[in-house]
């Protein structure tokens, strides 16, 4: 599992001109599941994003959760972050689960960061062709990989 976090002073998520899902100051999560993906990856990854320090604290030091801050999080699936591009010119997504498991997952991951977290979650919409608007704060931008962590 990957996810791109993004700190944000907005973001907001529209399909079909309906904006869905929205948020004030926060983090934005492009969240990509990979084959053999399993609940394991998602508690990683789930408590990792909501607990990793990356908002300032009085003296201007990224010090402090989303959790500690109670900031807004919105979560957008995205099968492209597992894109391989080594050969040729057209992106190869095989590393990118299959829809009806990913989504599966996707659904868990909101679950376990609602519970875990307490924060306000909004979401984009699975699937669907989705405009993402992001207004990063920073820009801080950070990729987590469930390999990398052990998982």
């Amino acid at each position: 599992m990957r996810a791109v976090l993004q700190r944000v002073k907005n973001s907001s998520v529209t399909v079909n001109g309906e904006t869905i899902g929205e948020i004030s100051a926060g983090i934005t999560i492009l969240l990509g599941i990979k084959v053999g993906d399993s609940i394991d990856e998602v508690k990683a990854i789930a408590s990792k994003c909501v607990n990793l320090r990356i908002f300032d604290d009085e003296n201007g030091v990224m010090n402090l959760s989303a959790i500690d801050t109670n900031k807004e999080i919105l979560i957008v699936s995205n099968f492209t972050i597992y894109a391989d591009c080594k050969k040729g010119r057209r992106p190869s997504y095989k590393a990118s689960e299959r829809p009806e498991i990913a989504e599966n997952l996707y659904k868990l991951f909101i679950d376990e960061m609602i519970k875990i977290s307490g924060l306000k979650i909004e979401t984009g919409s699975f699937g669907a062709e989705m405009q993402v608007n992001i207004c990063n704060d920073g820009p801080i931008t950070i990729v987590l990989d469930s390999e990398e962590l052990g998982v």
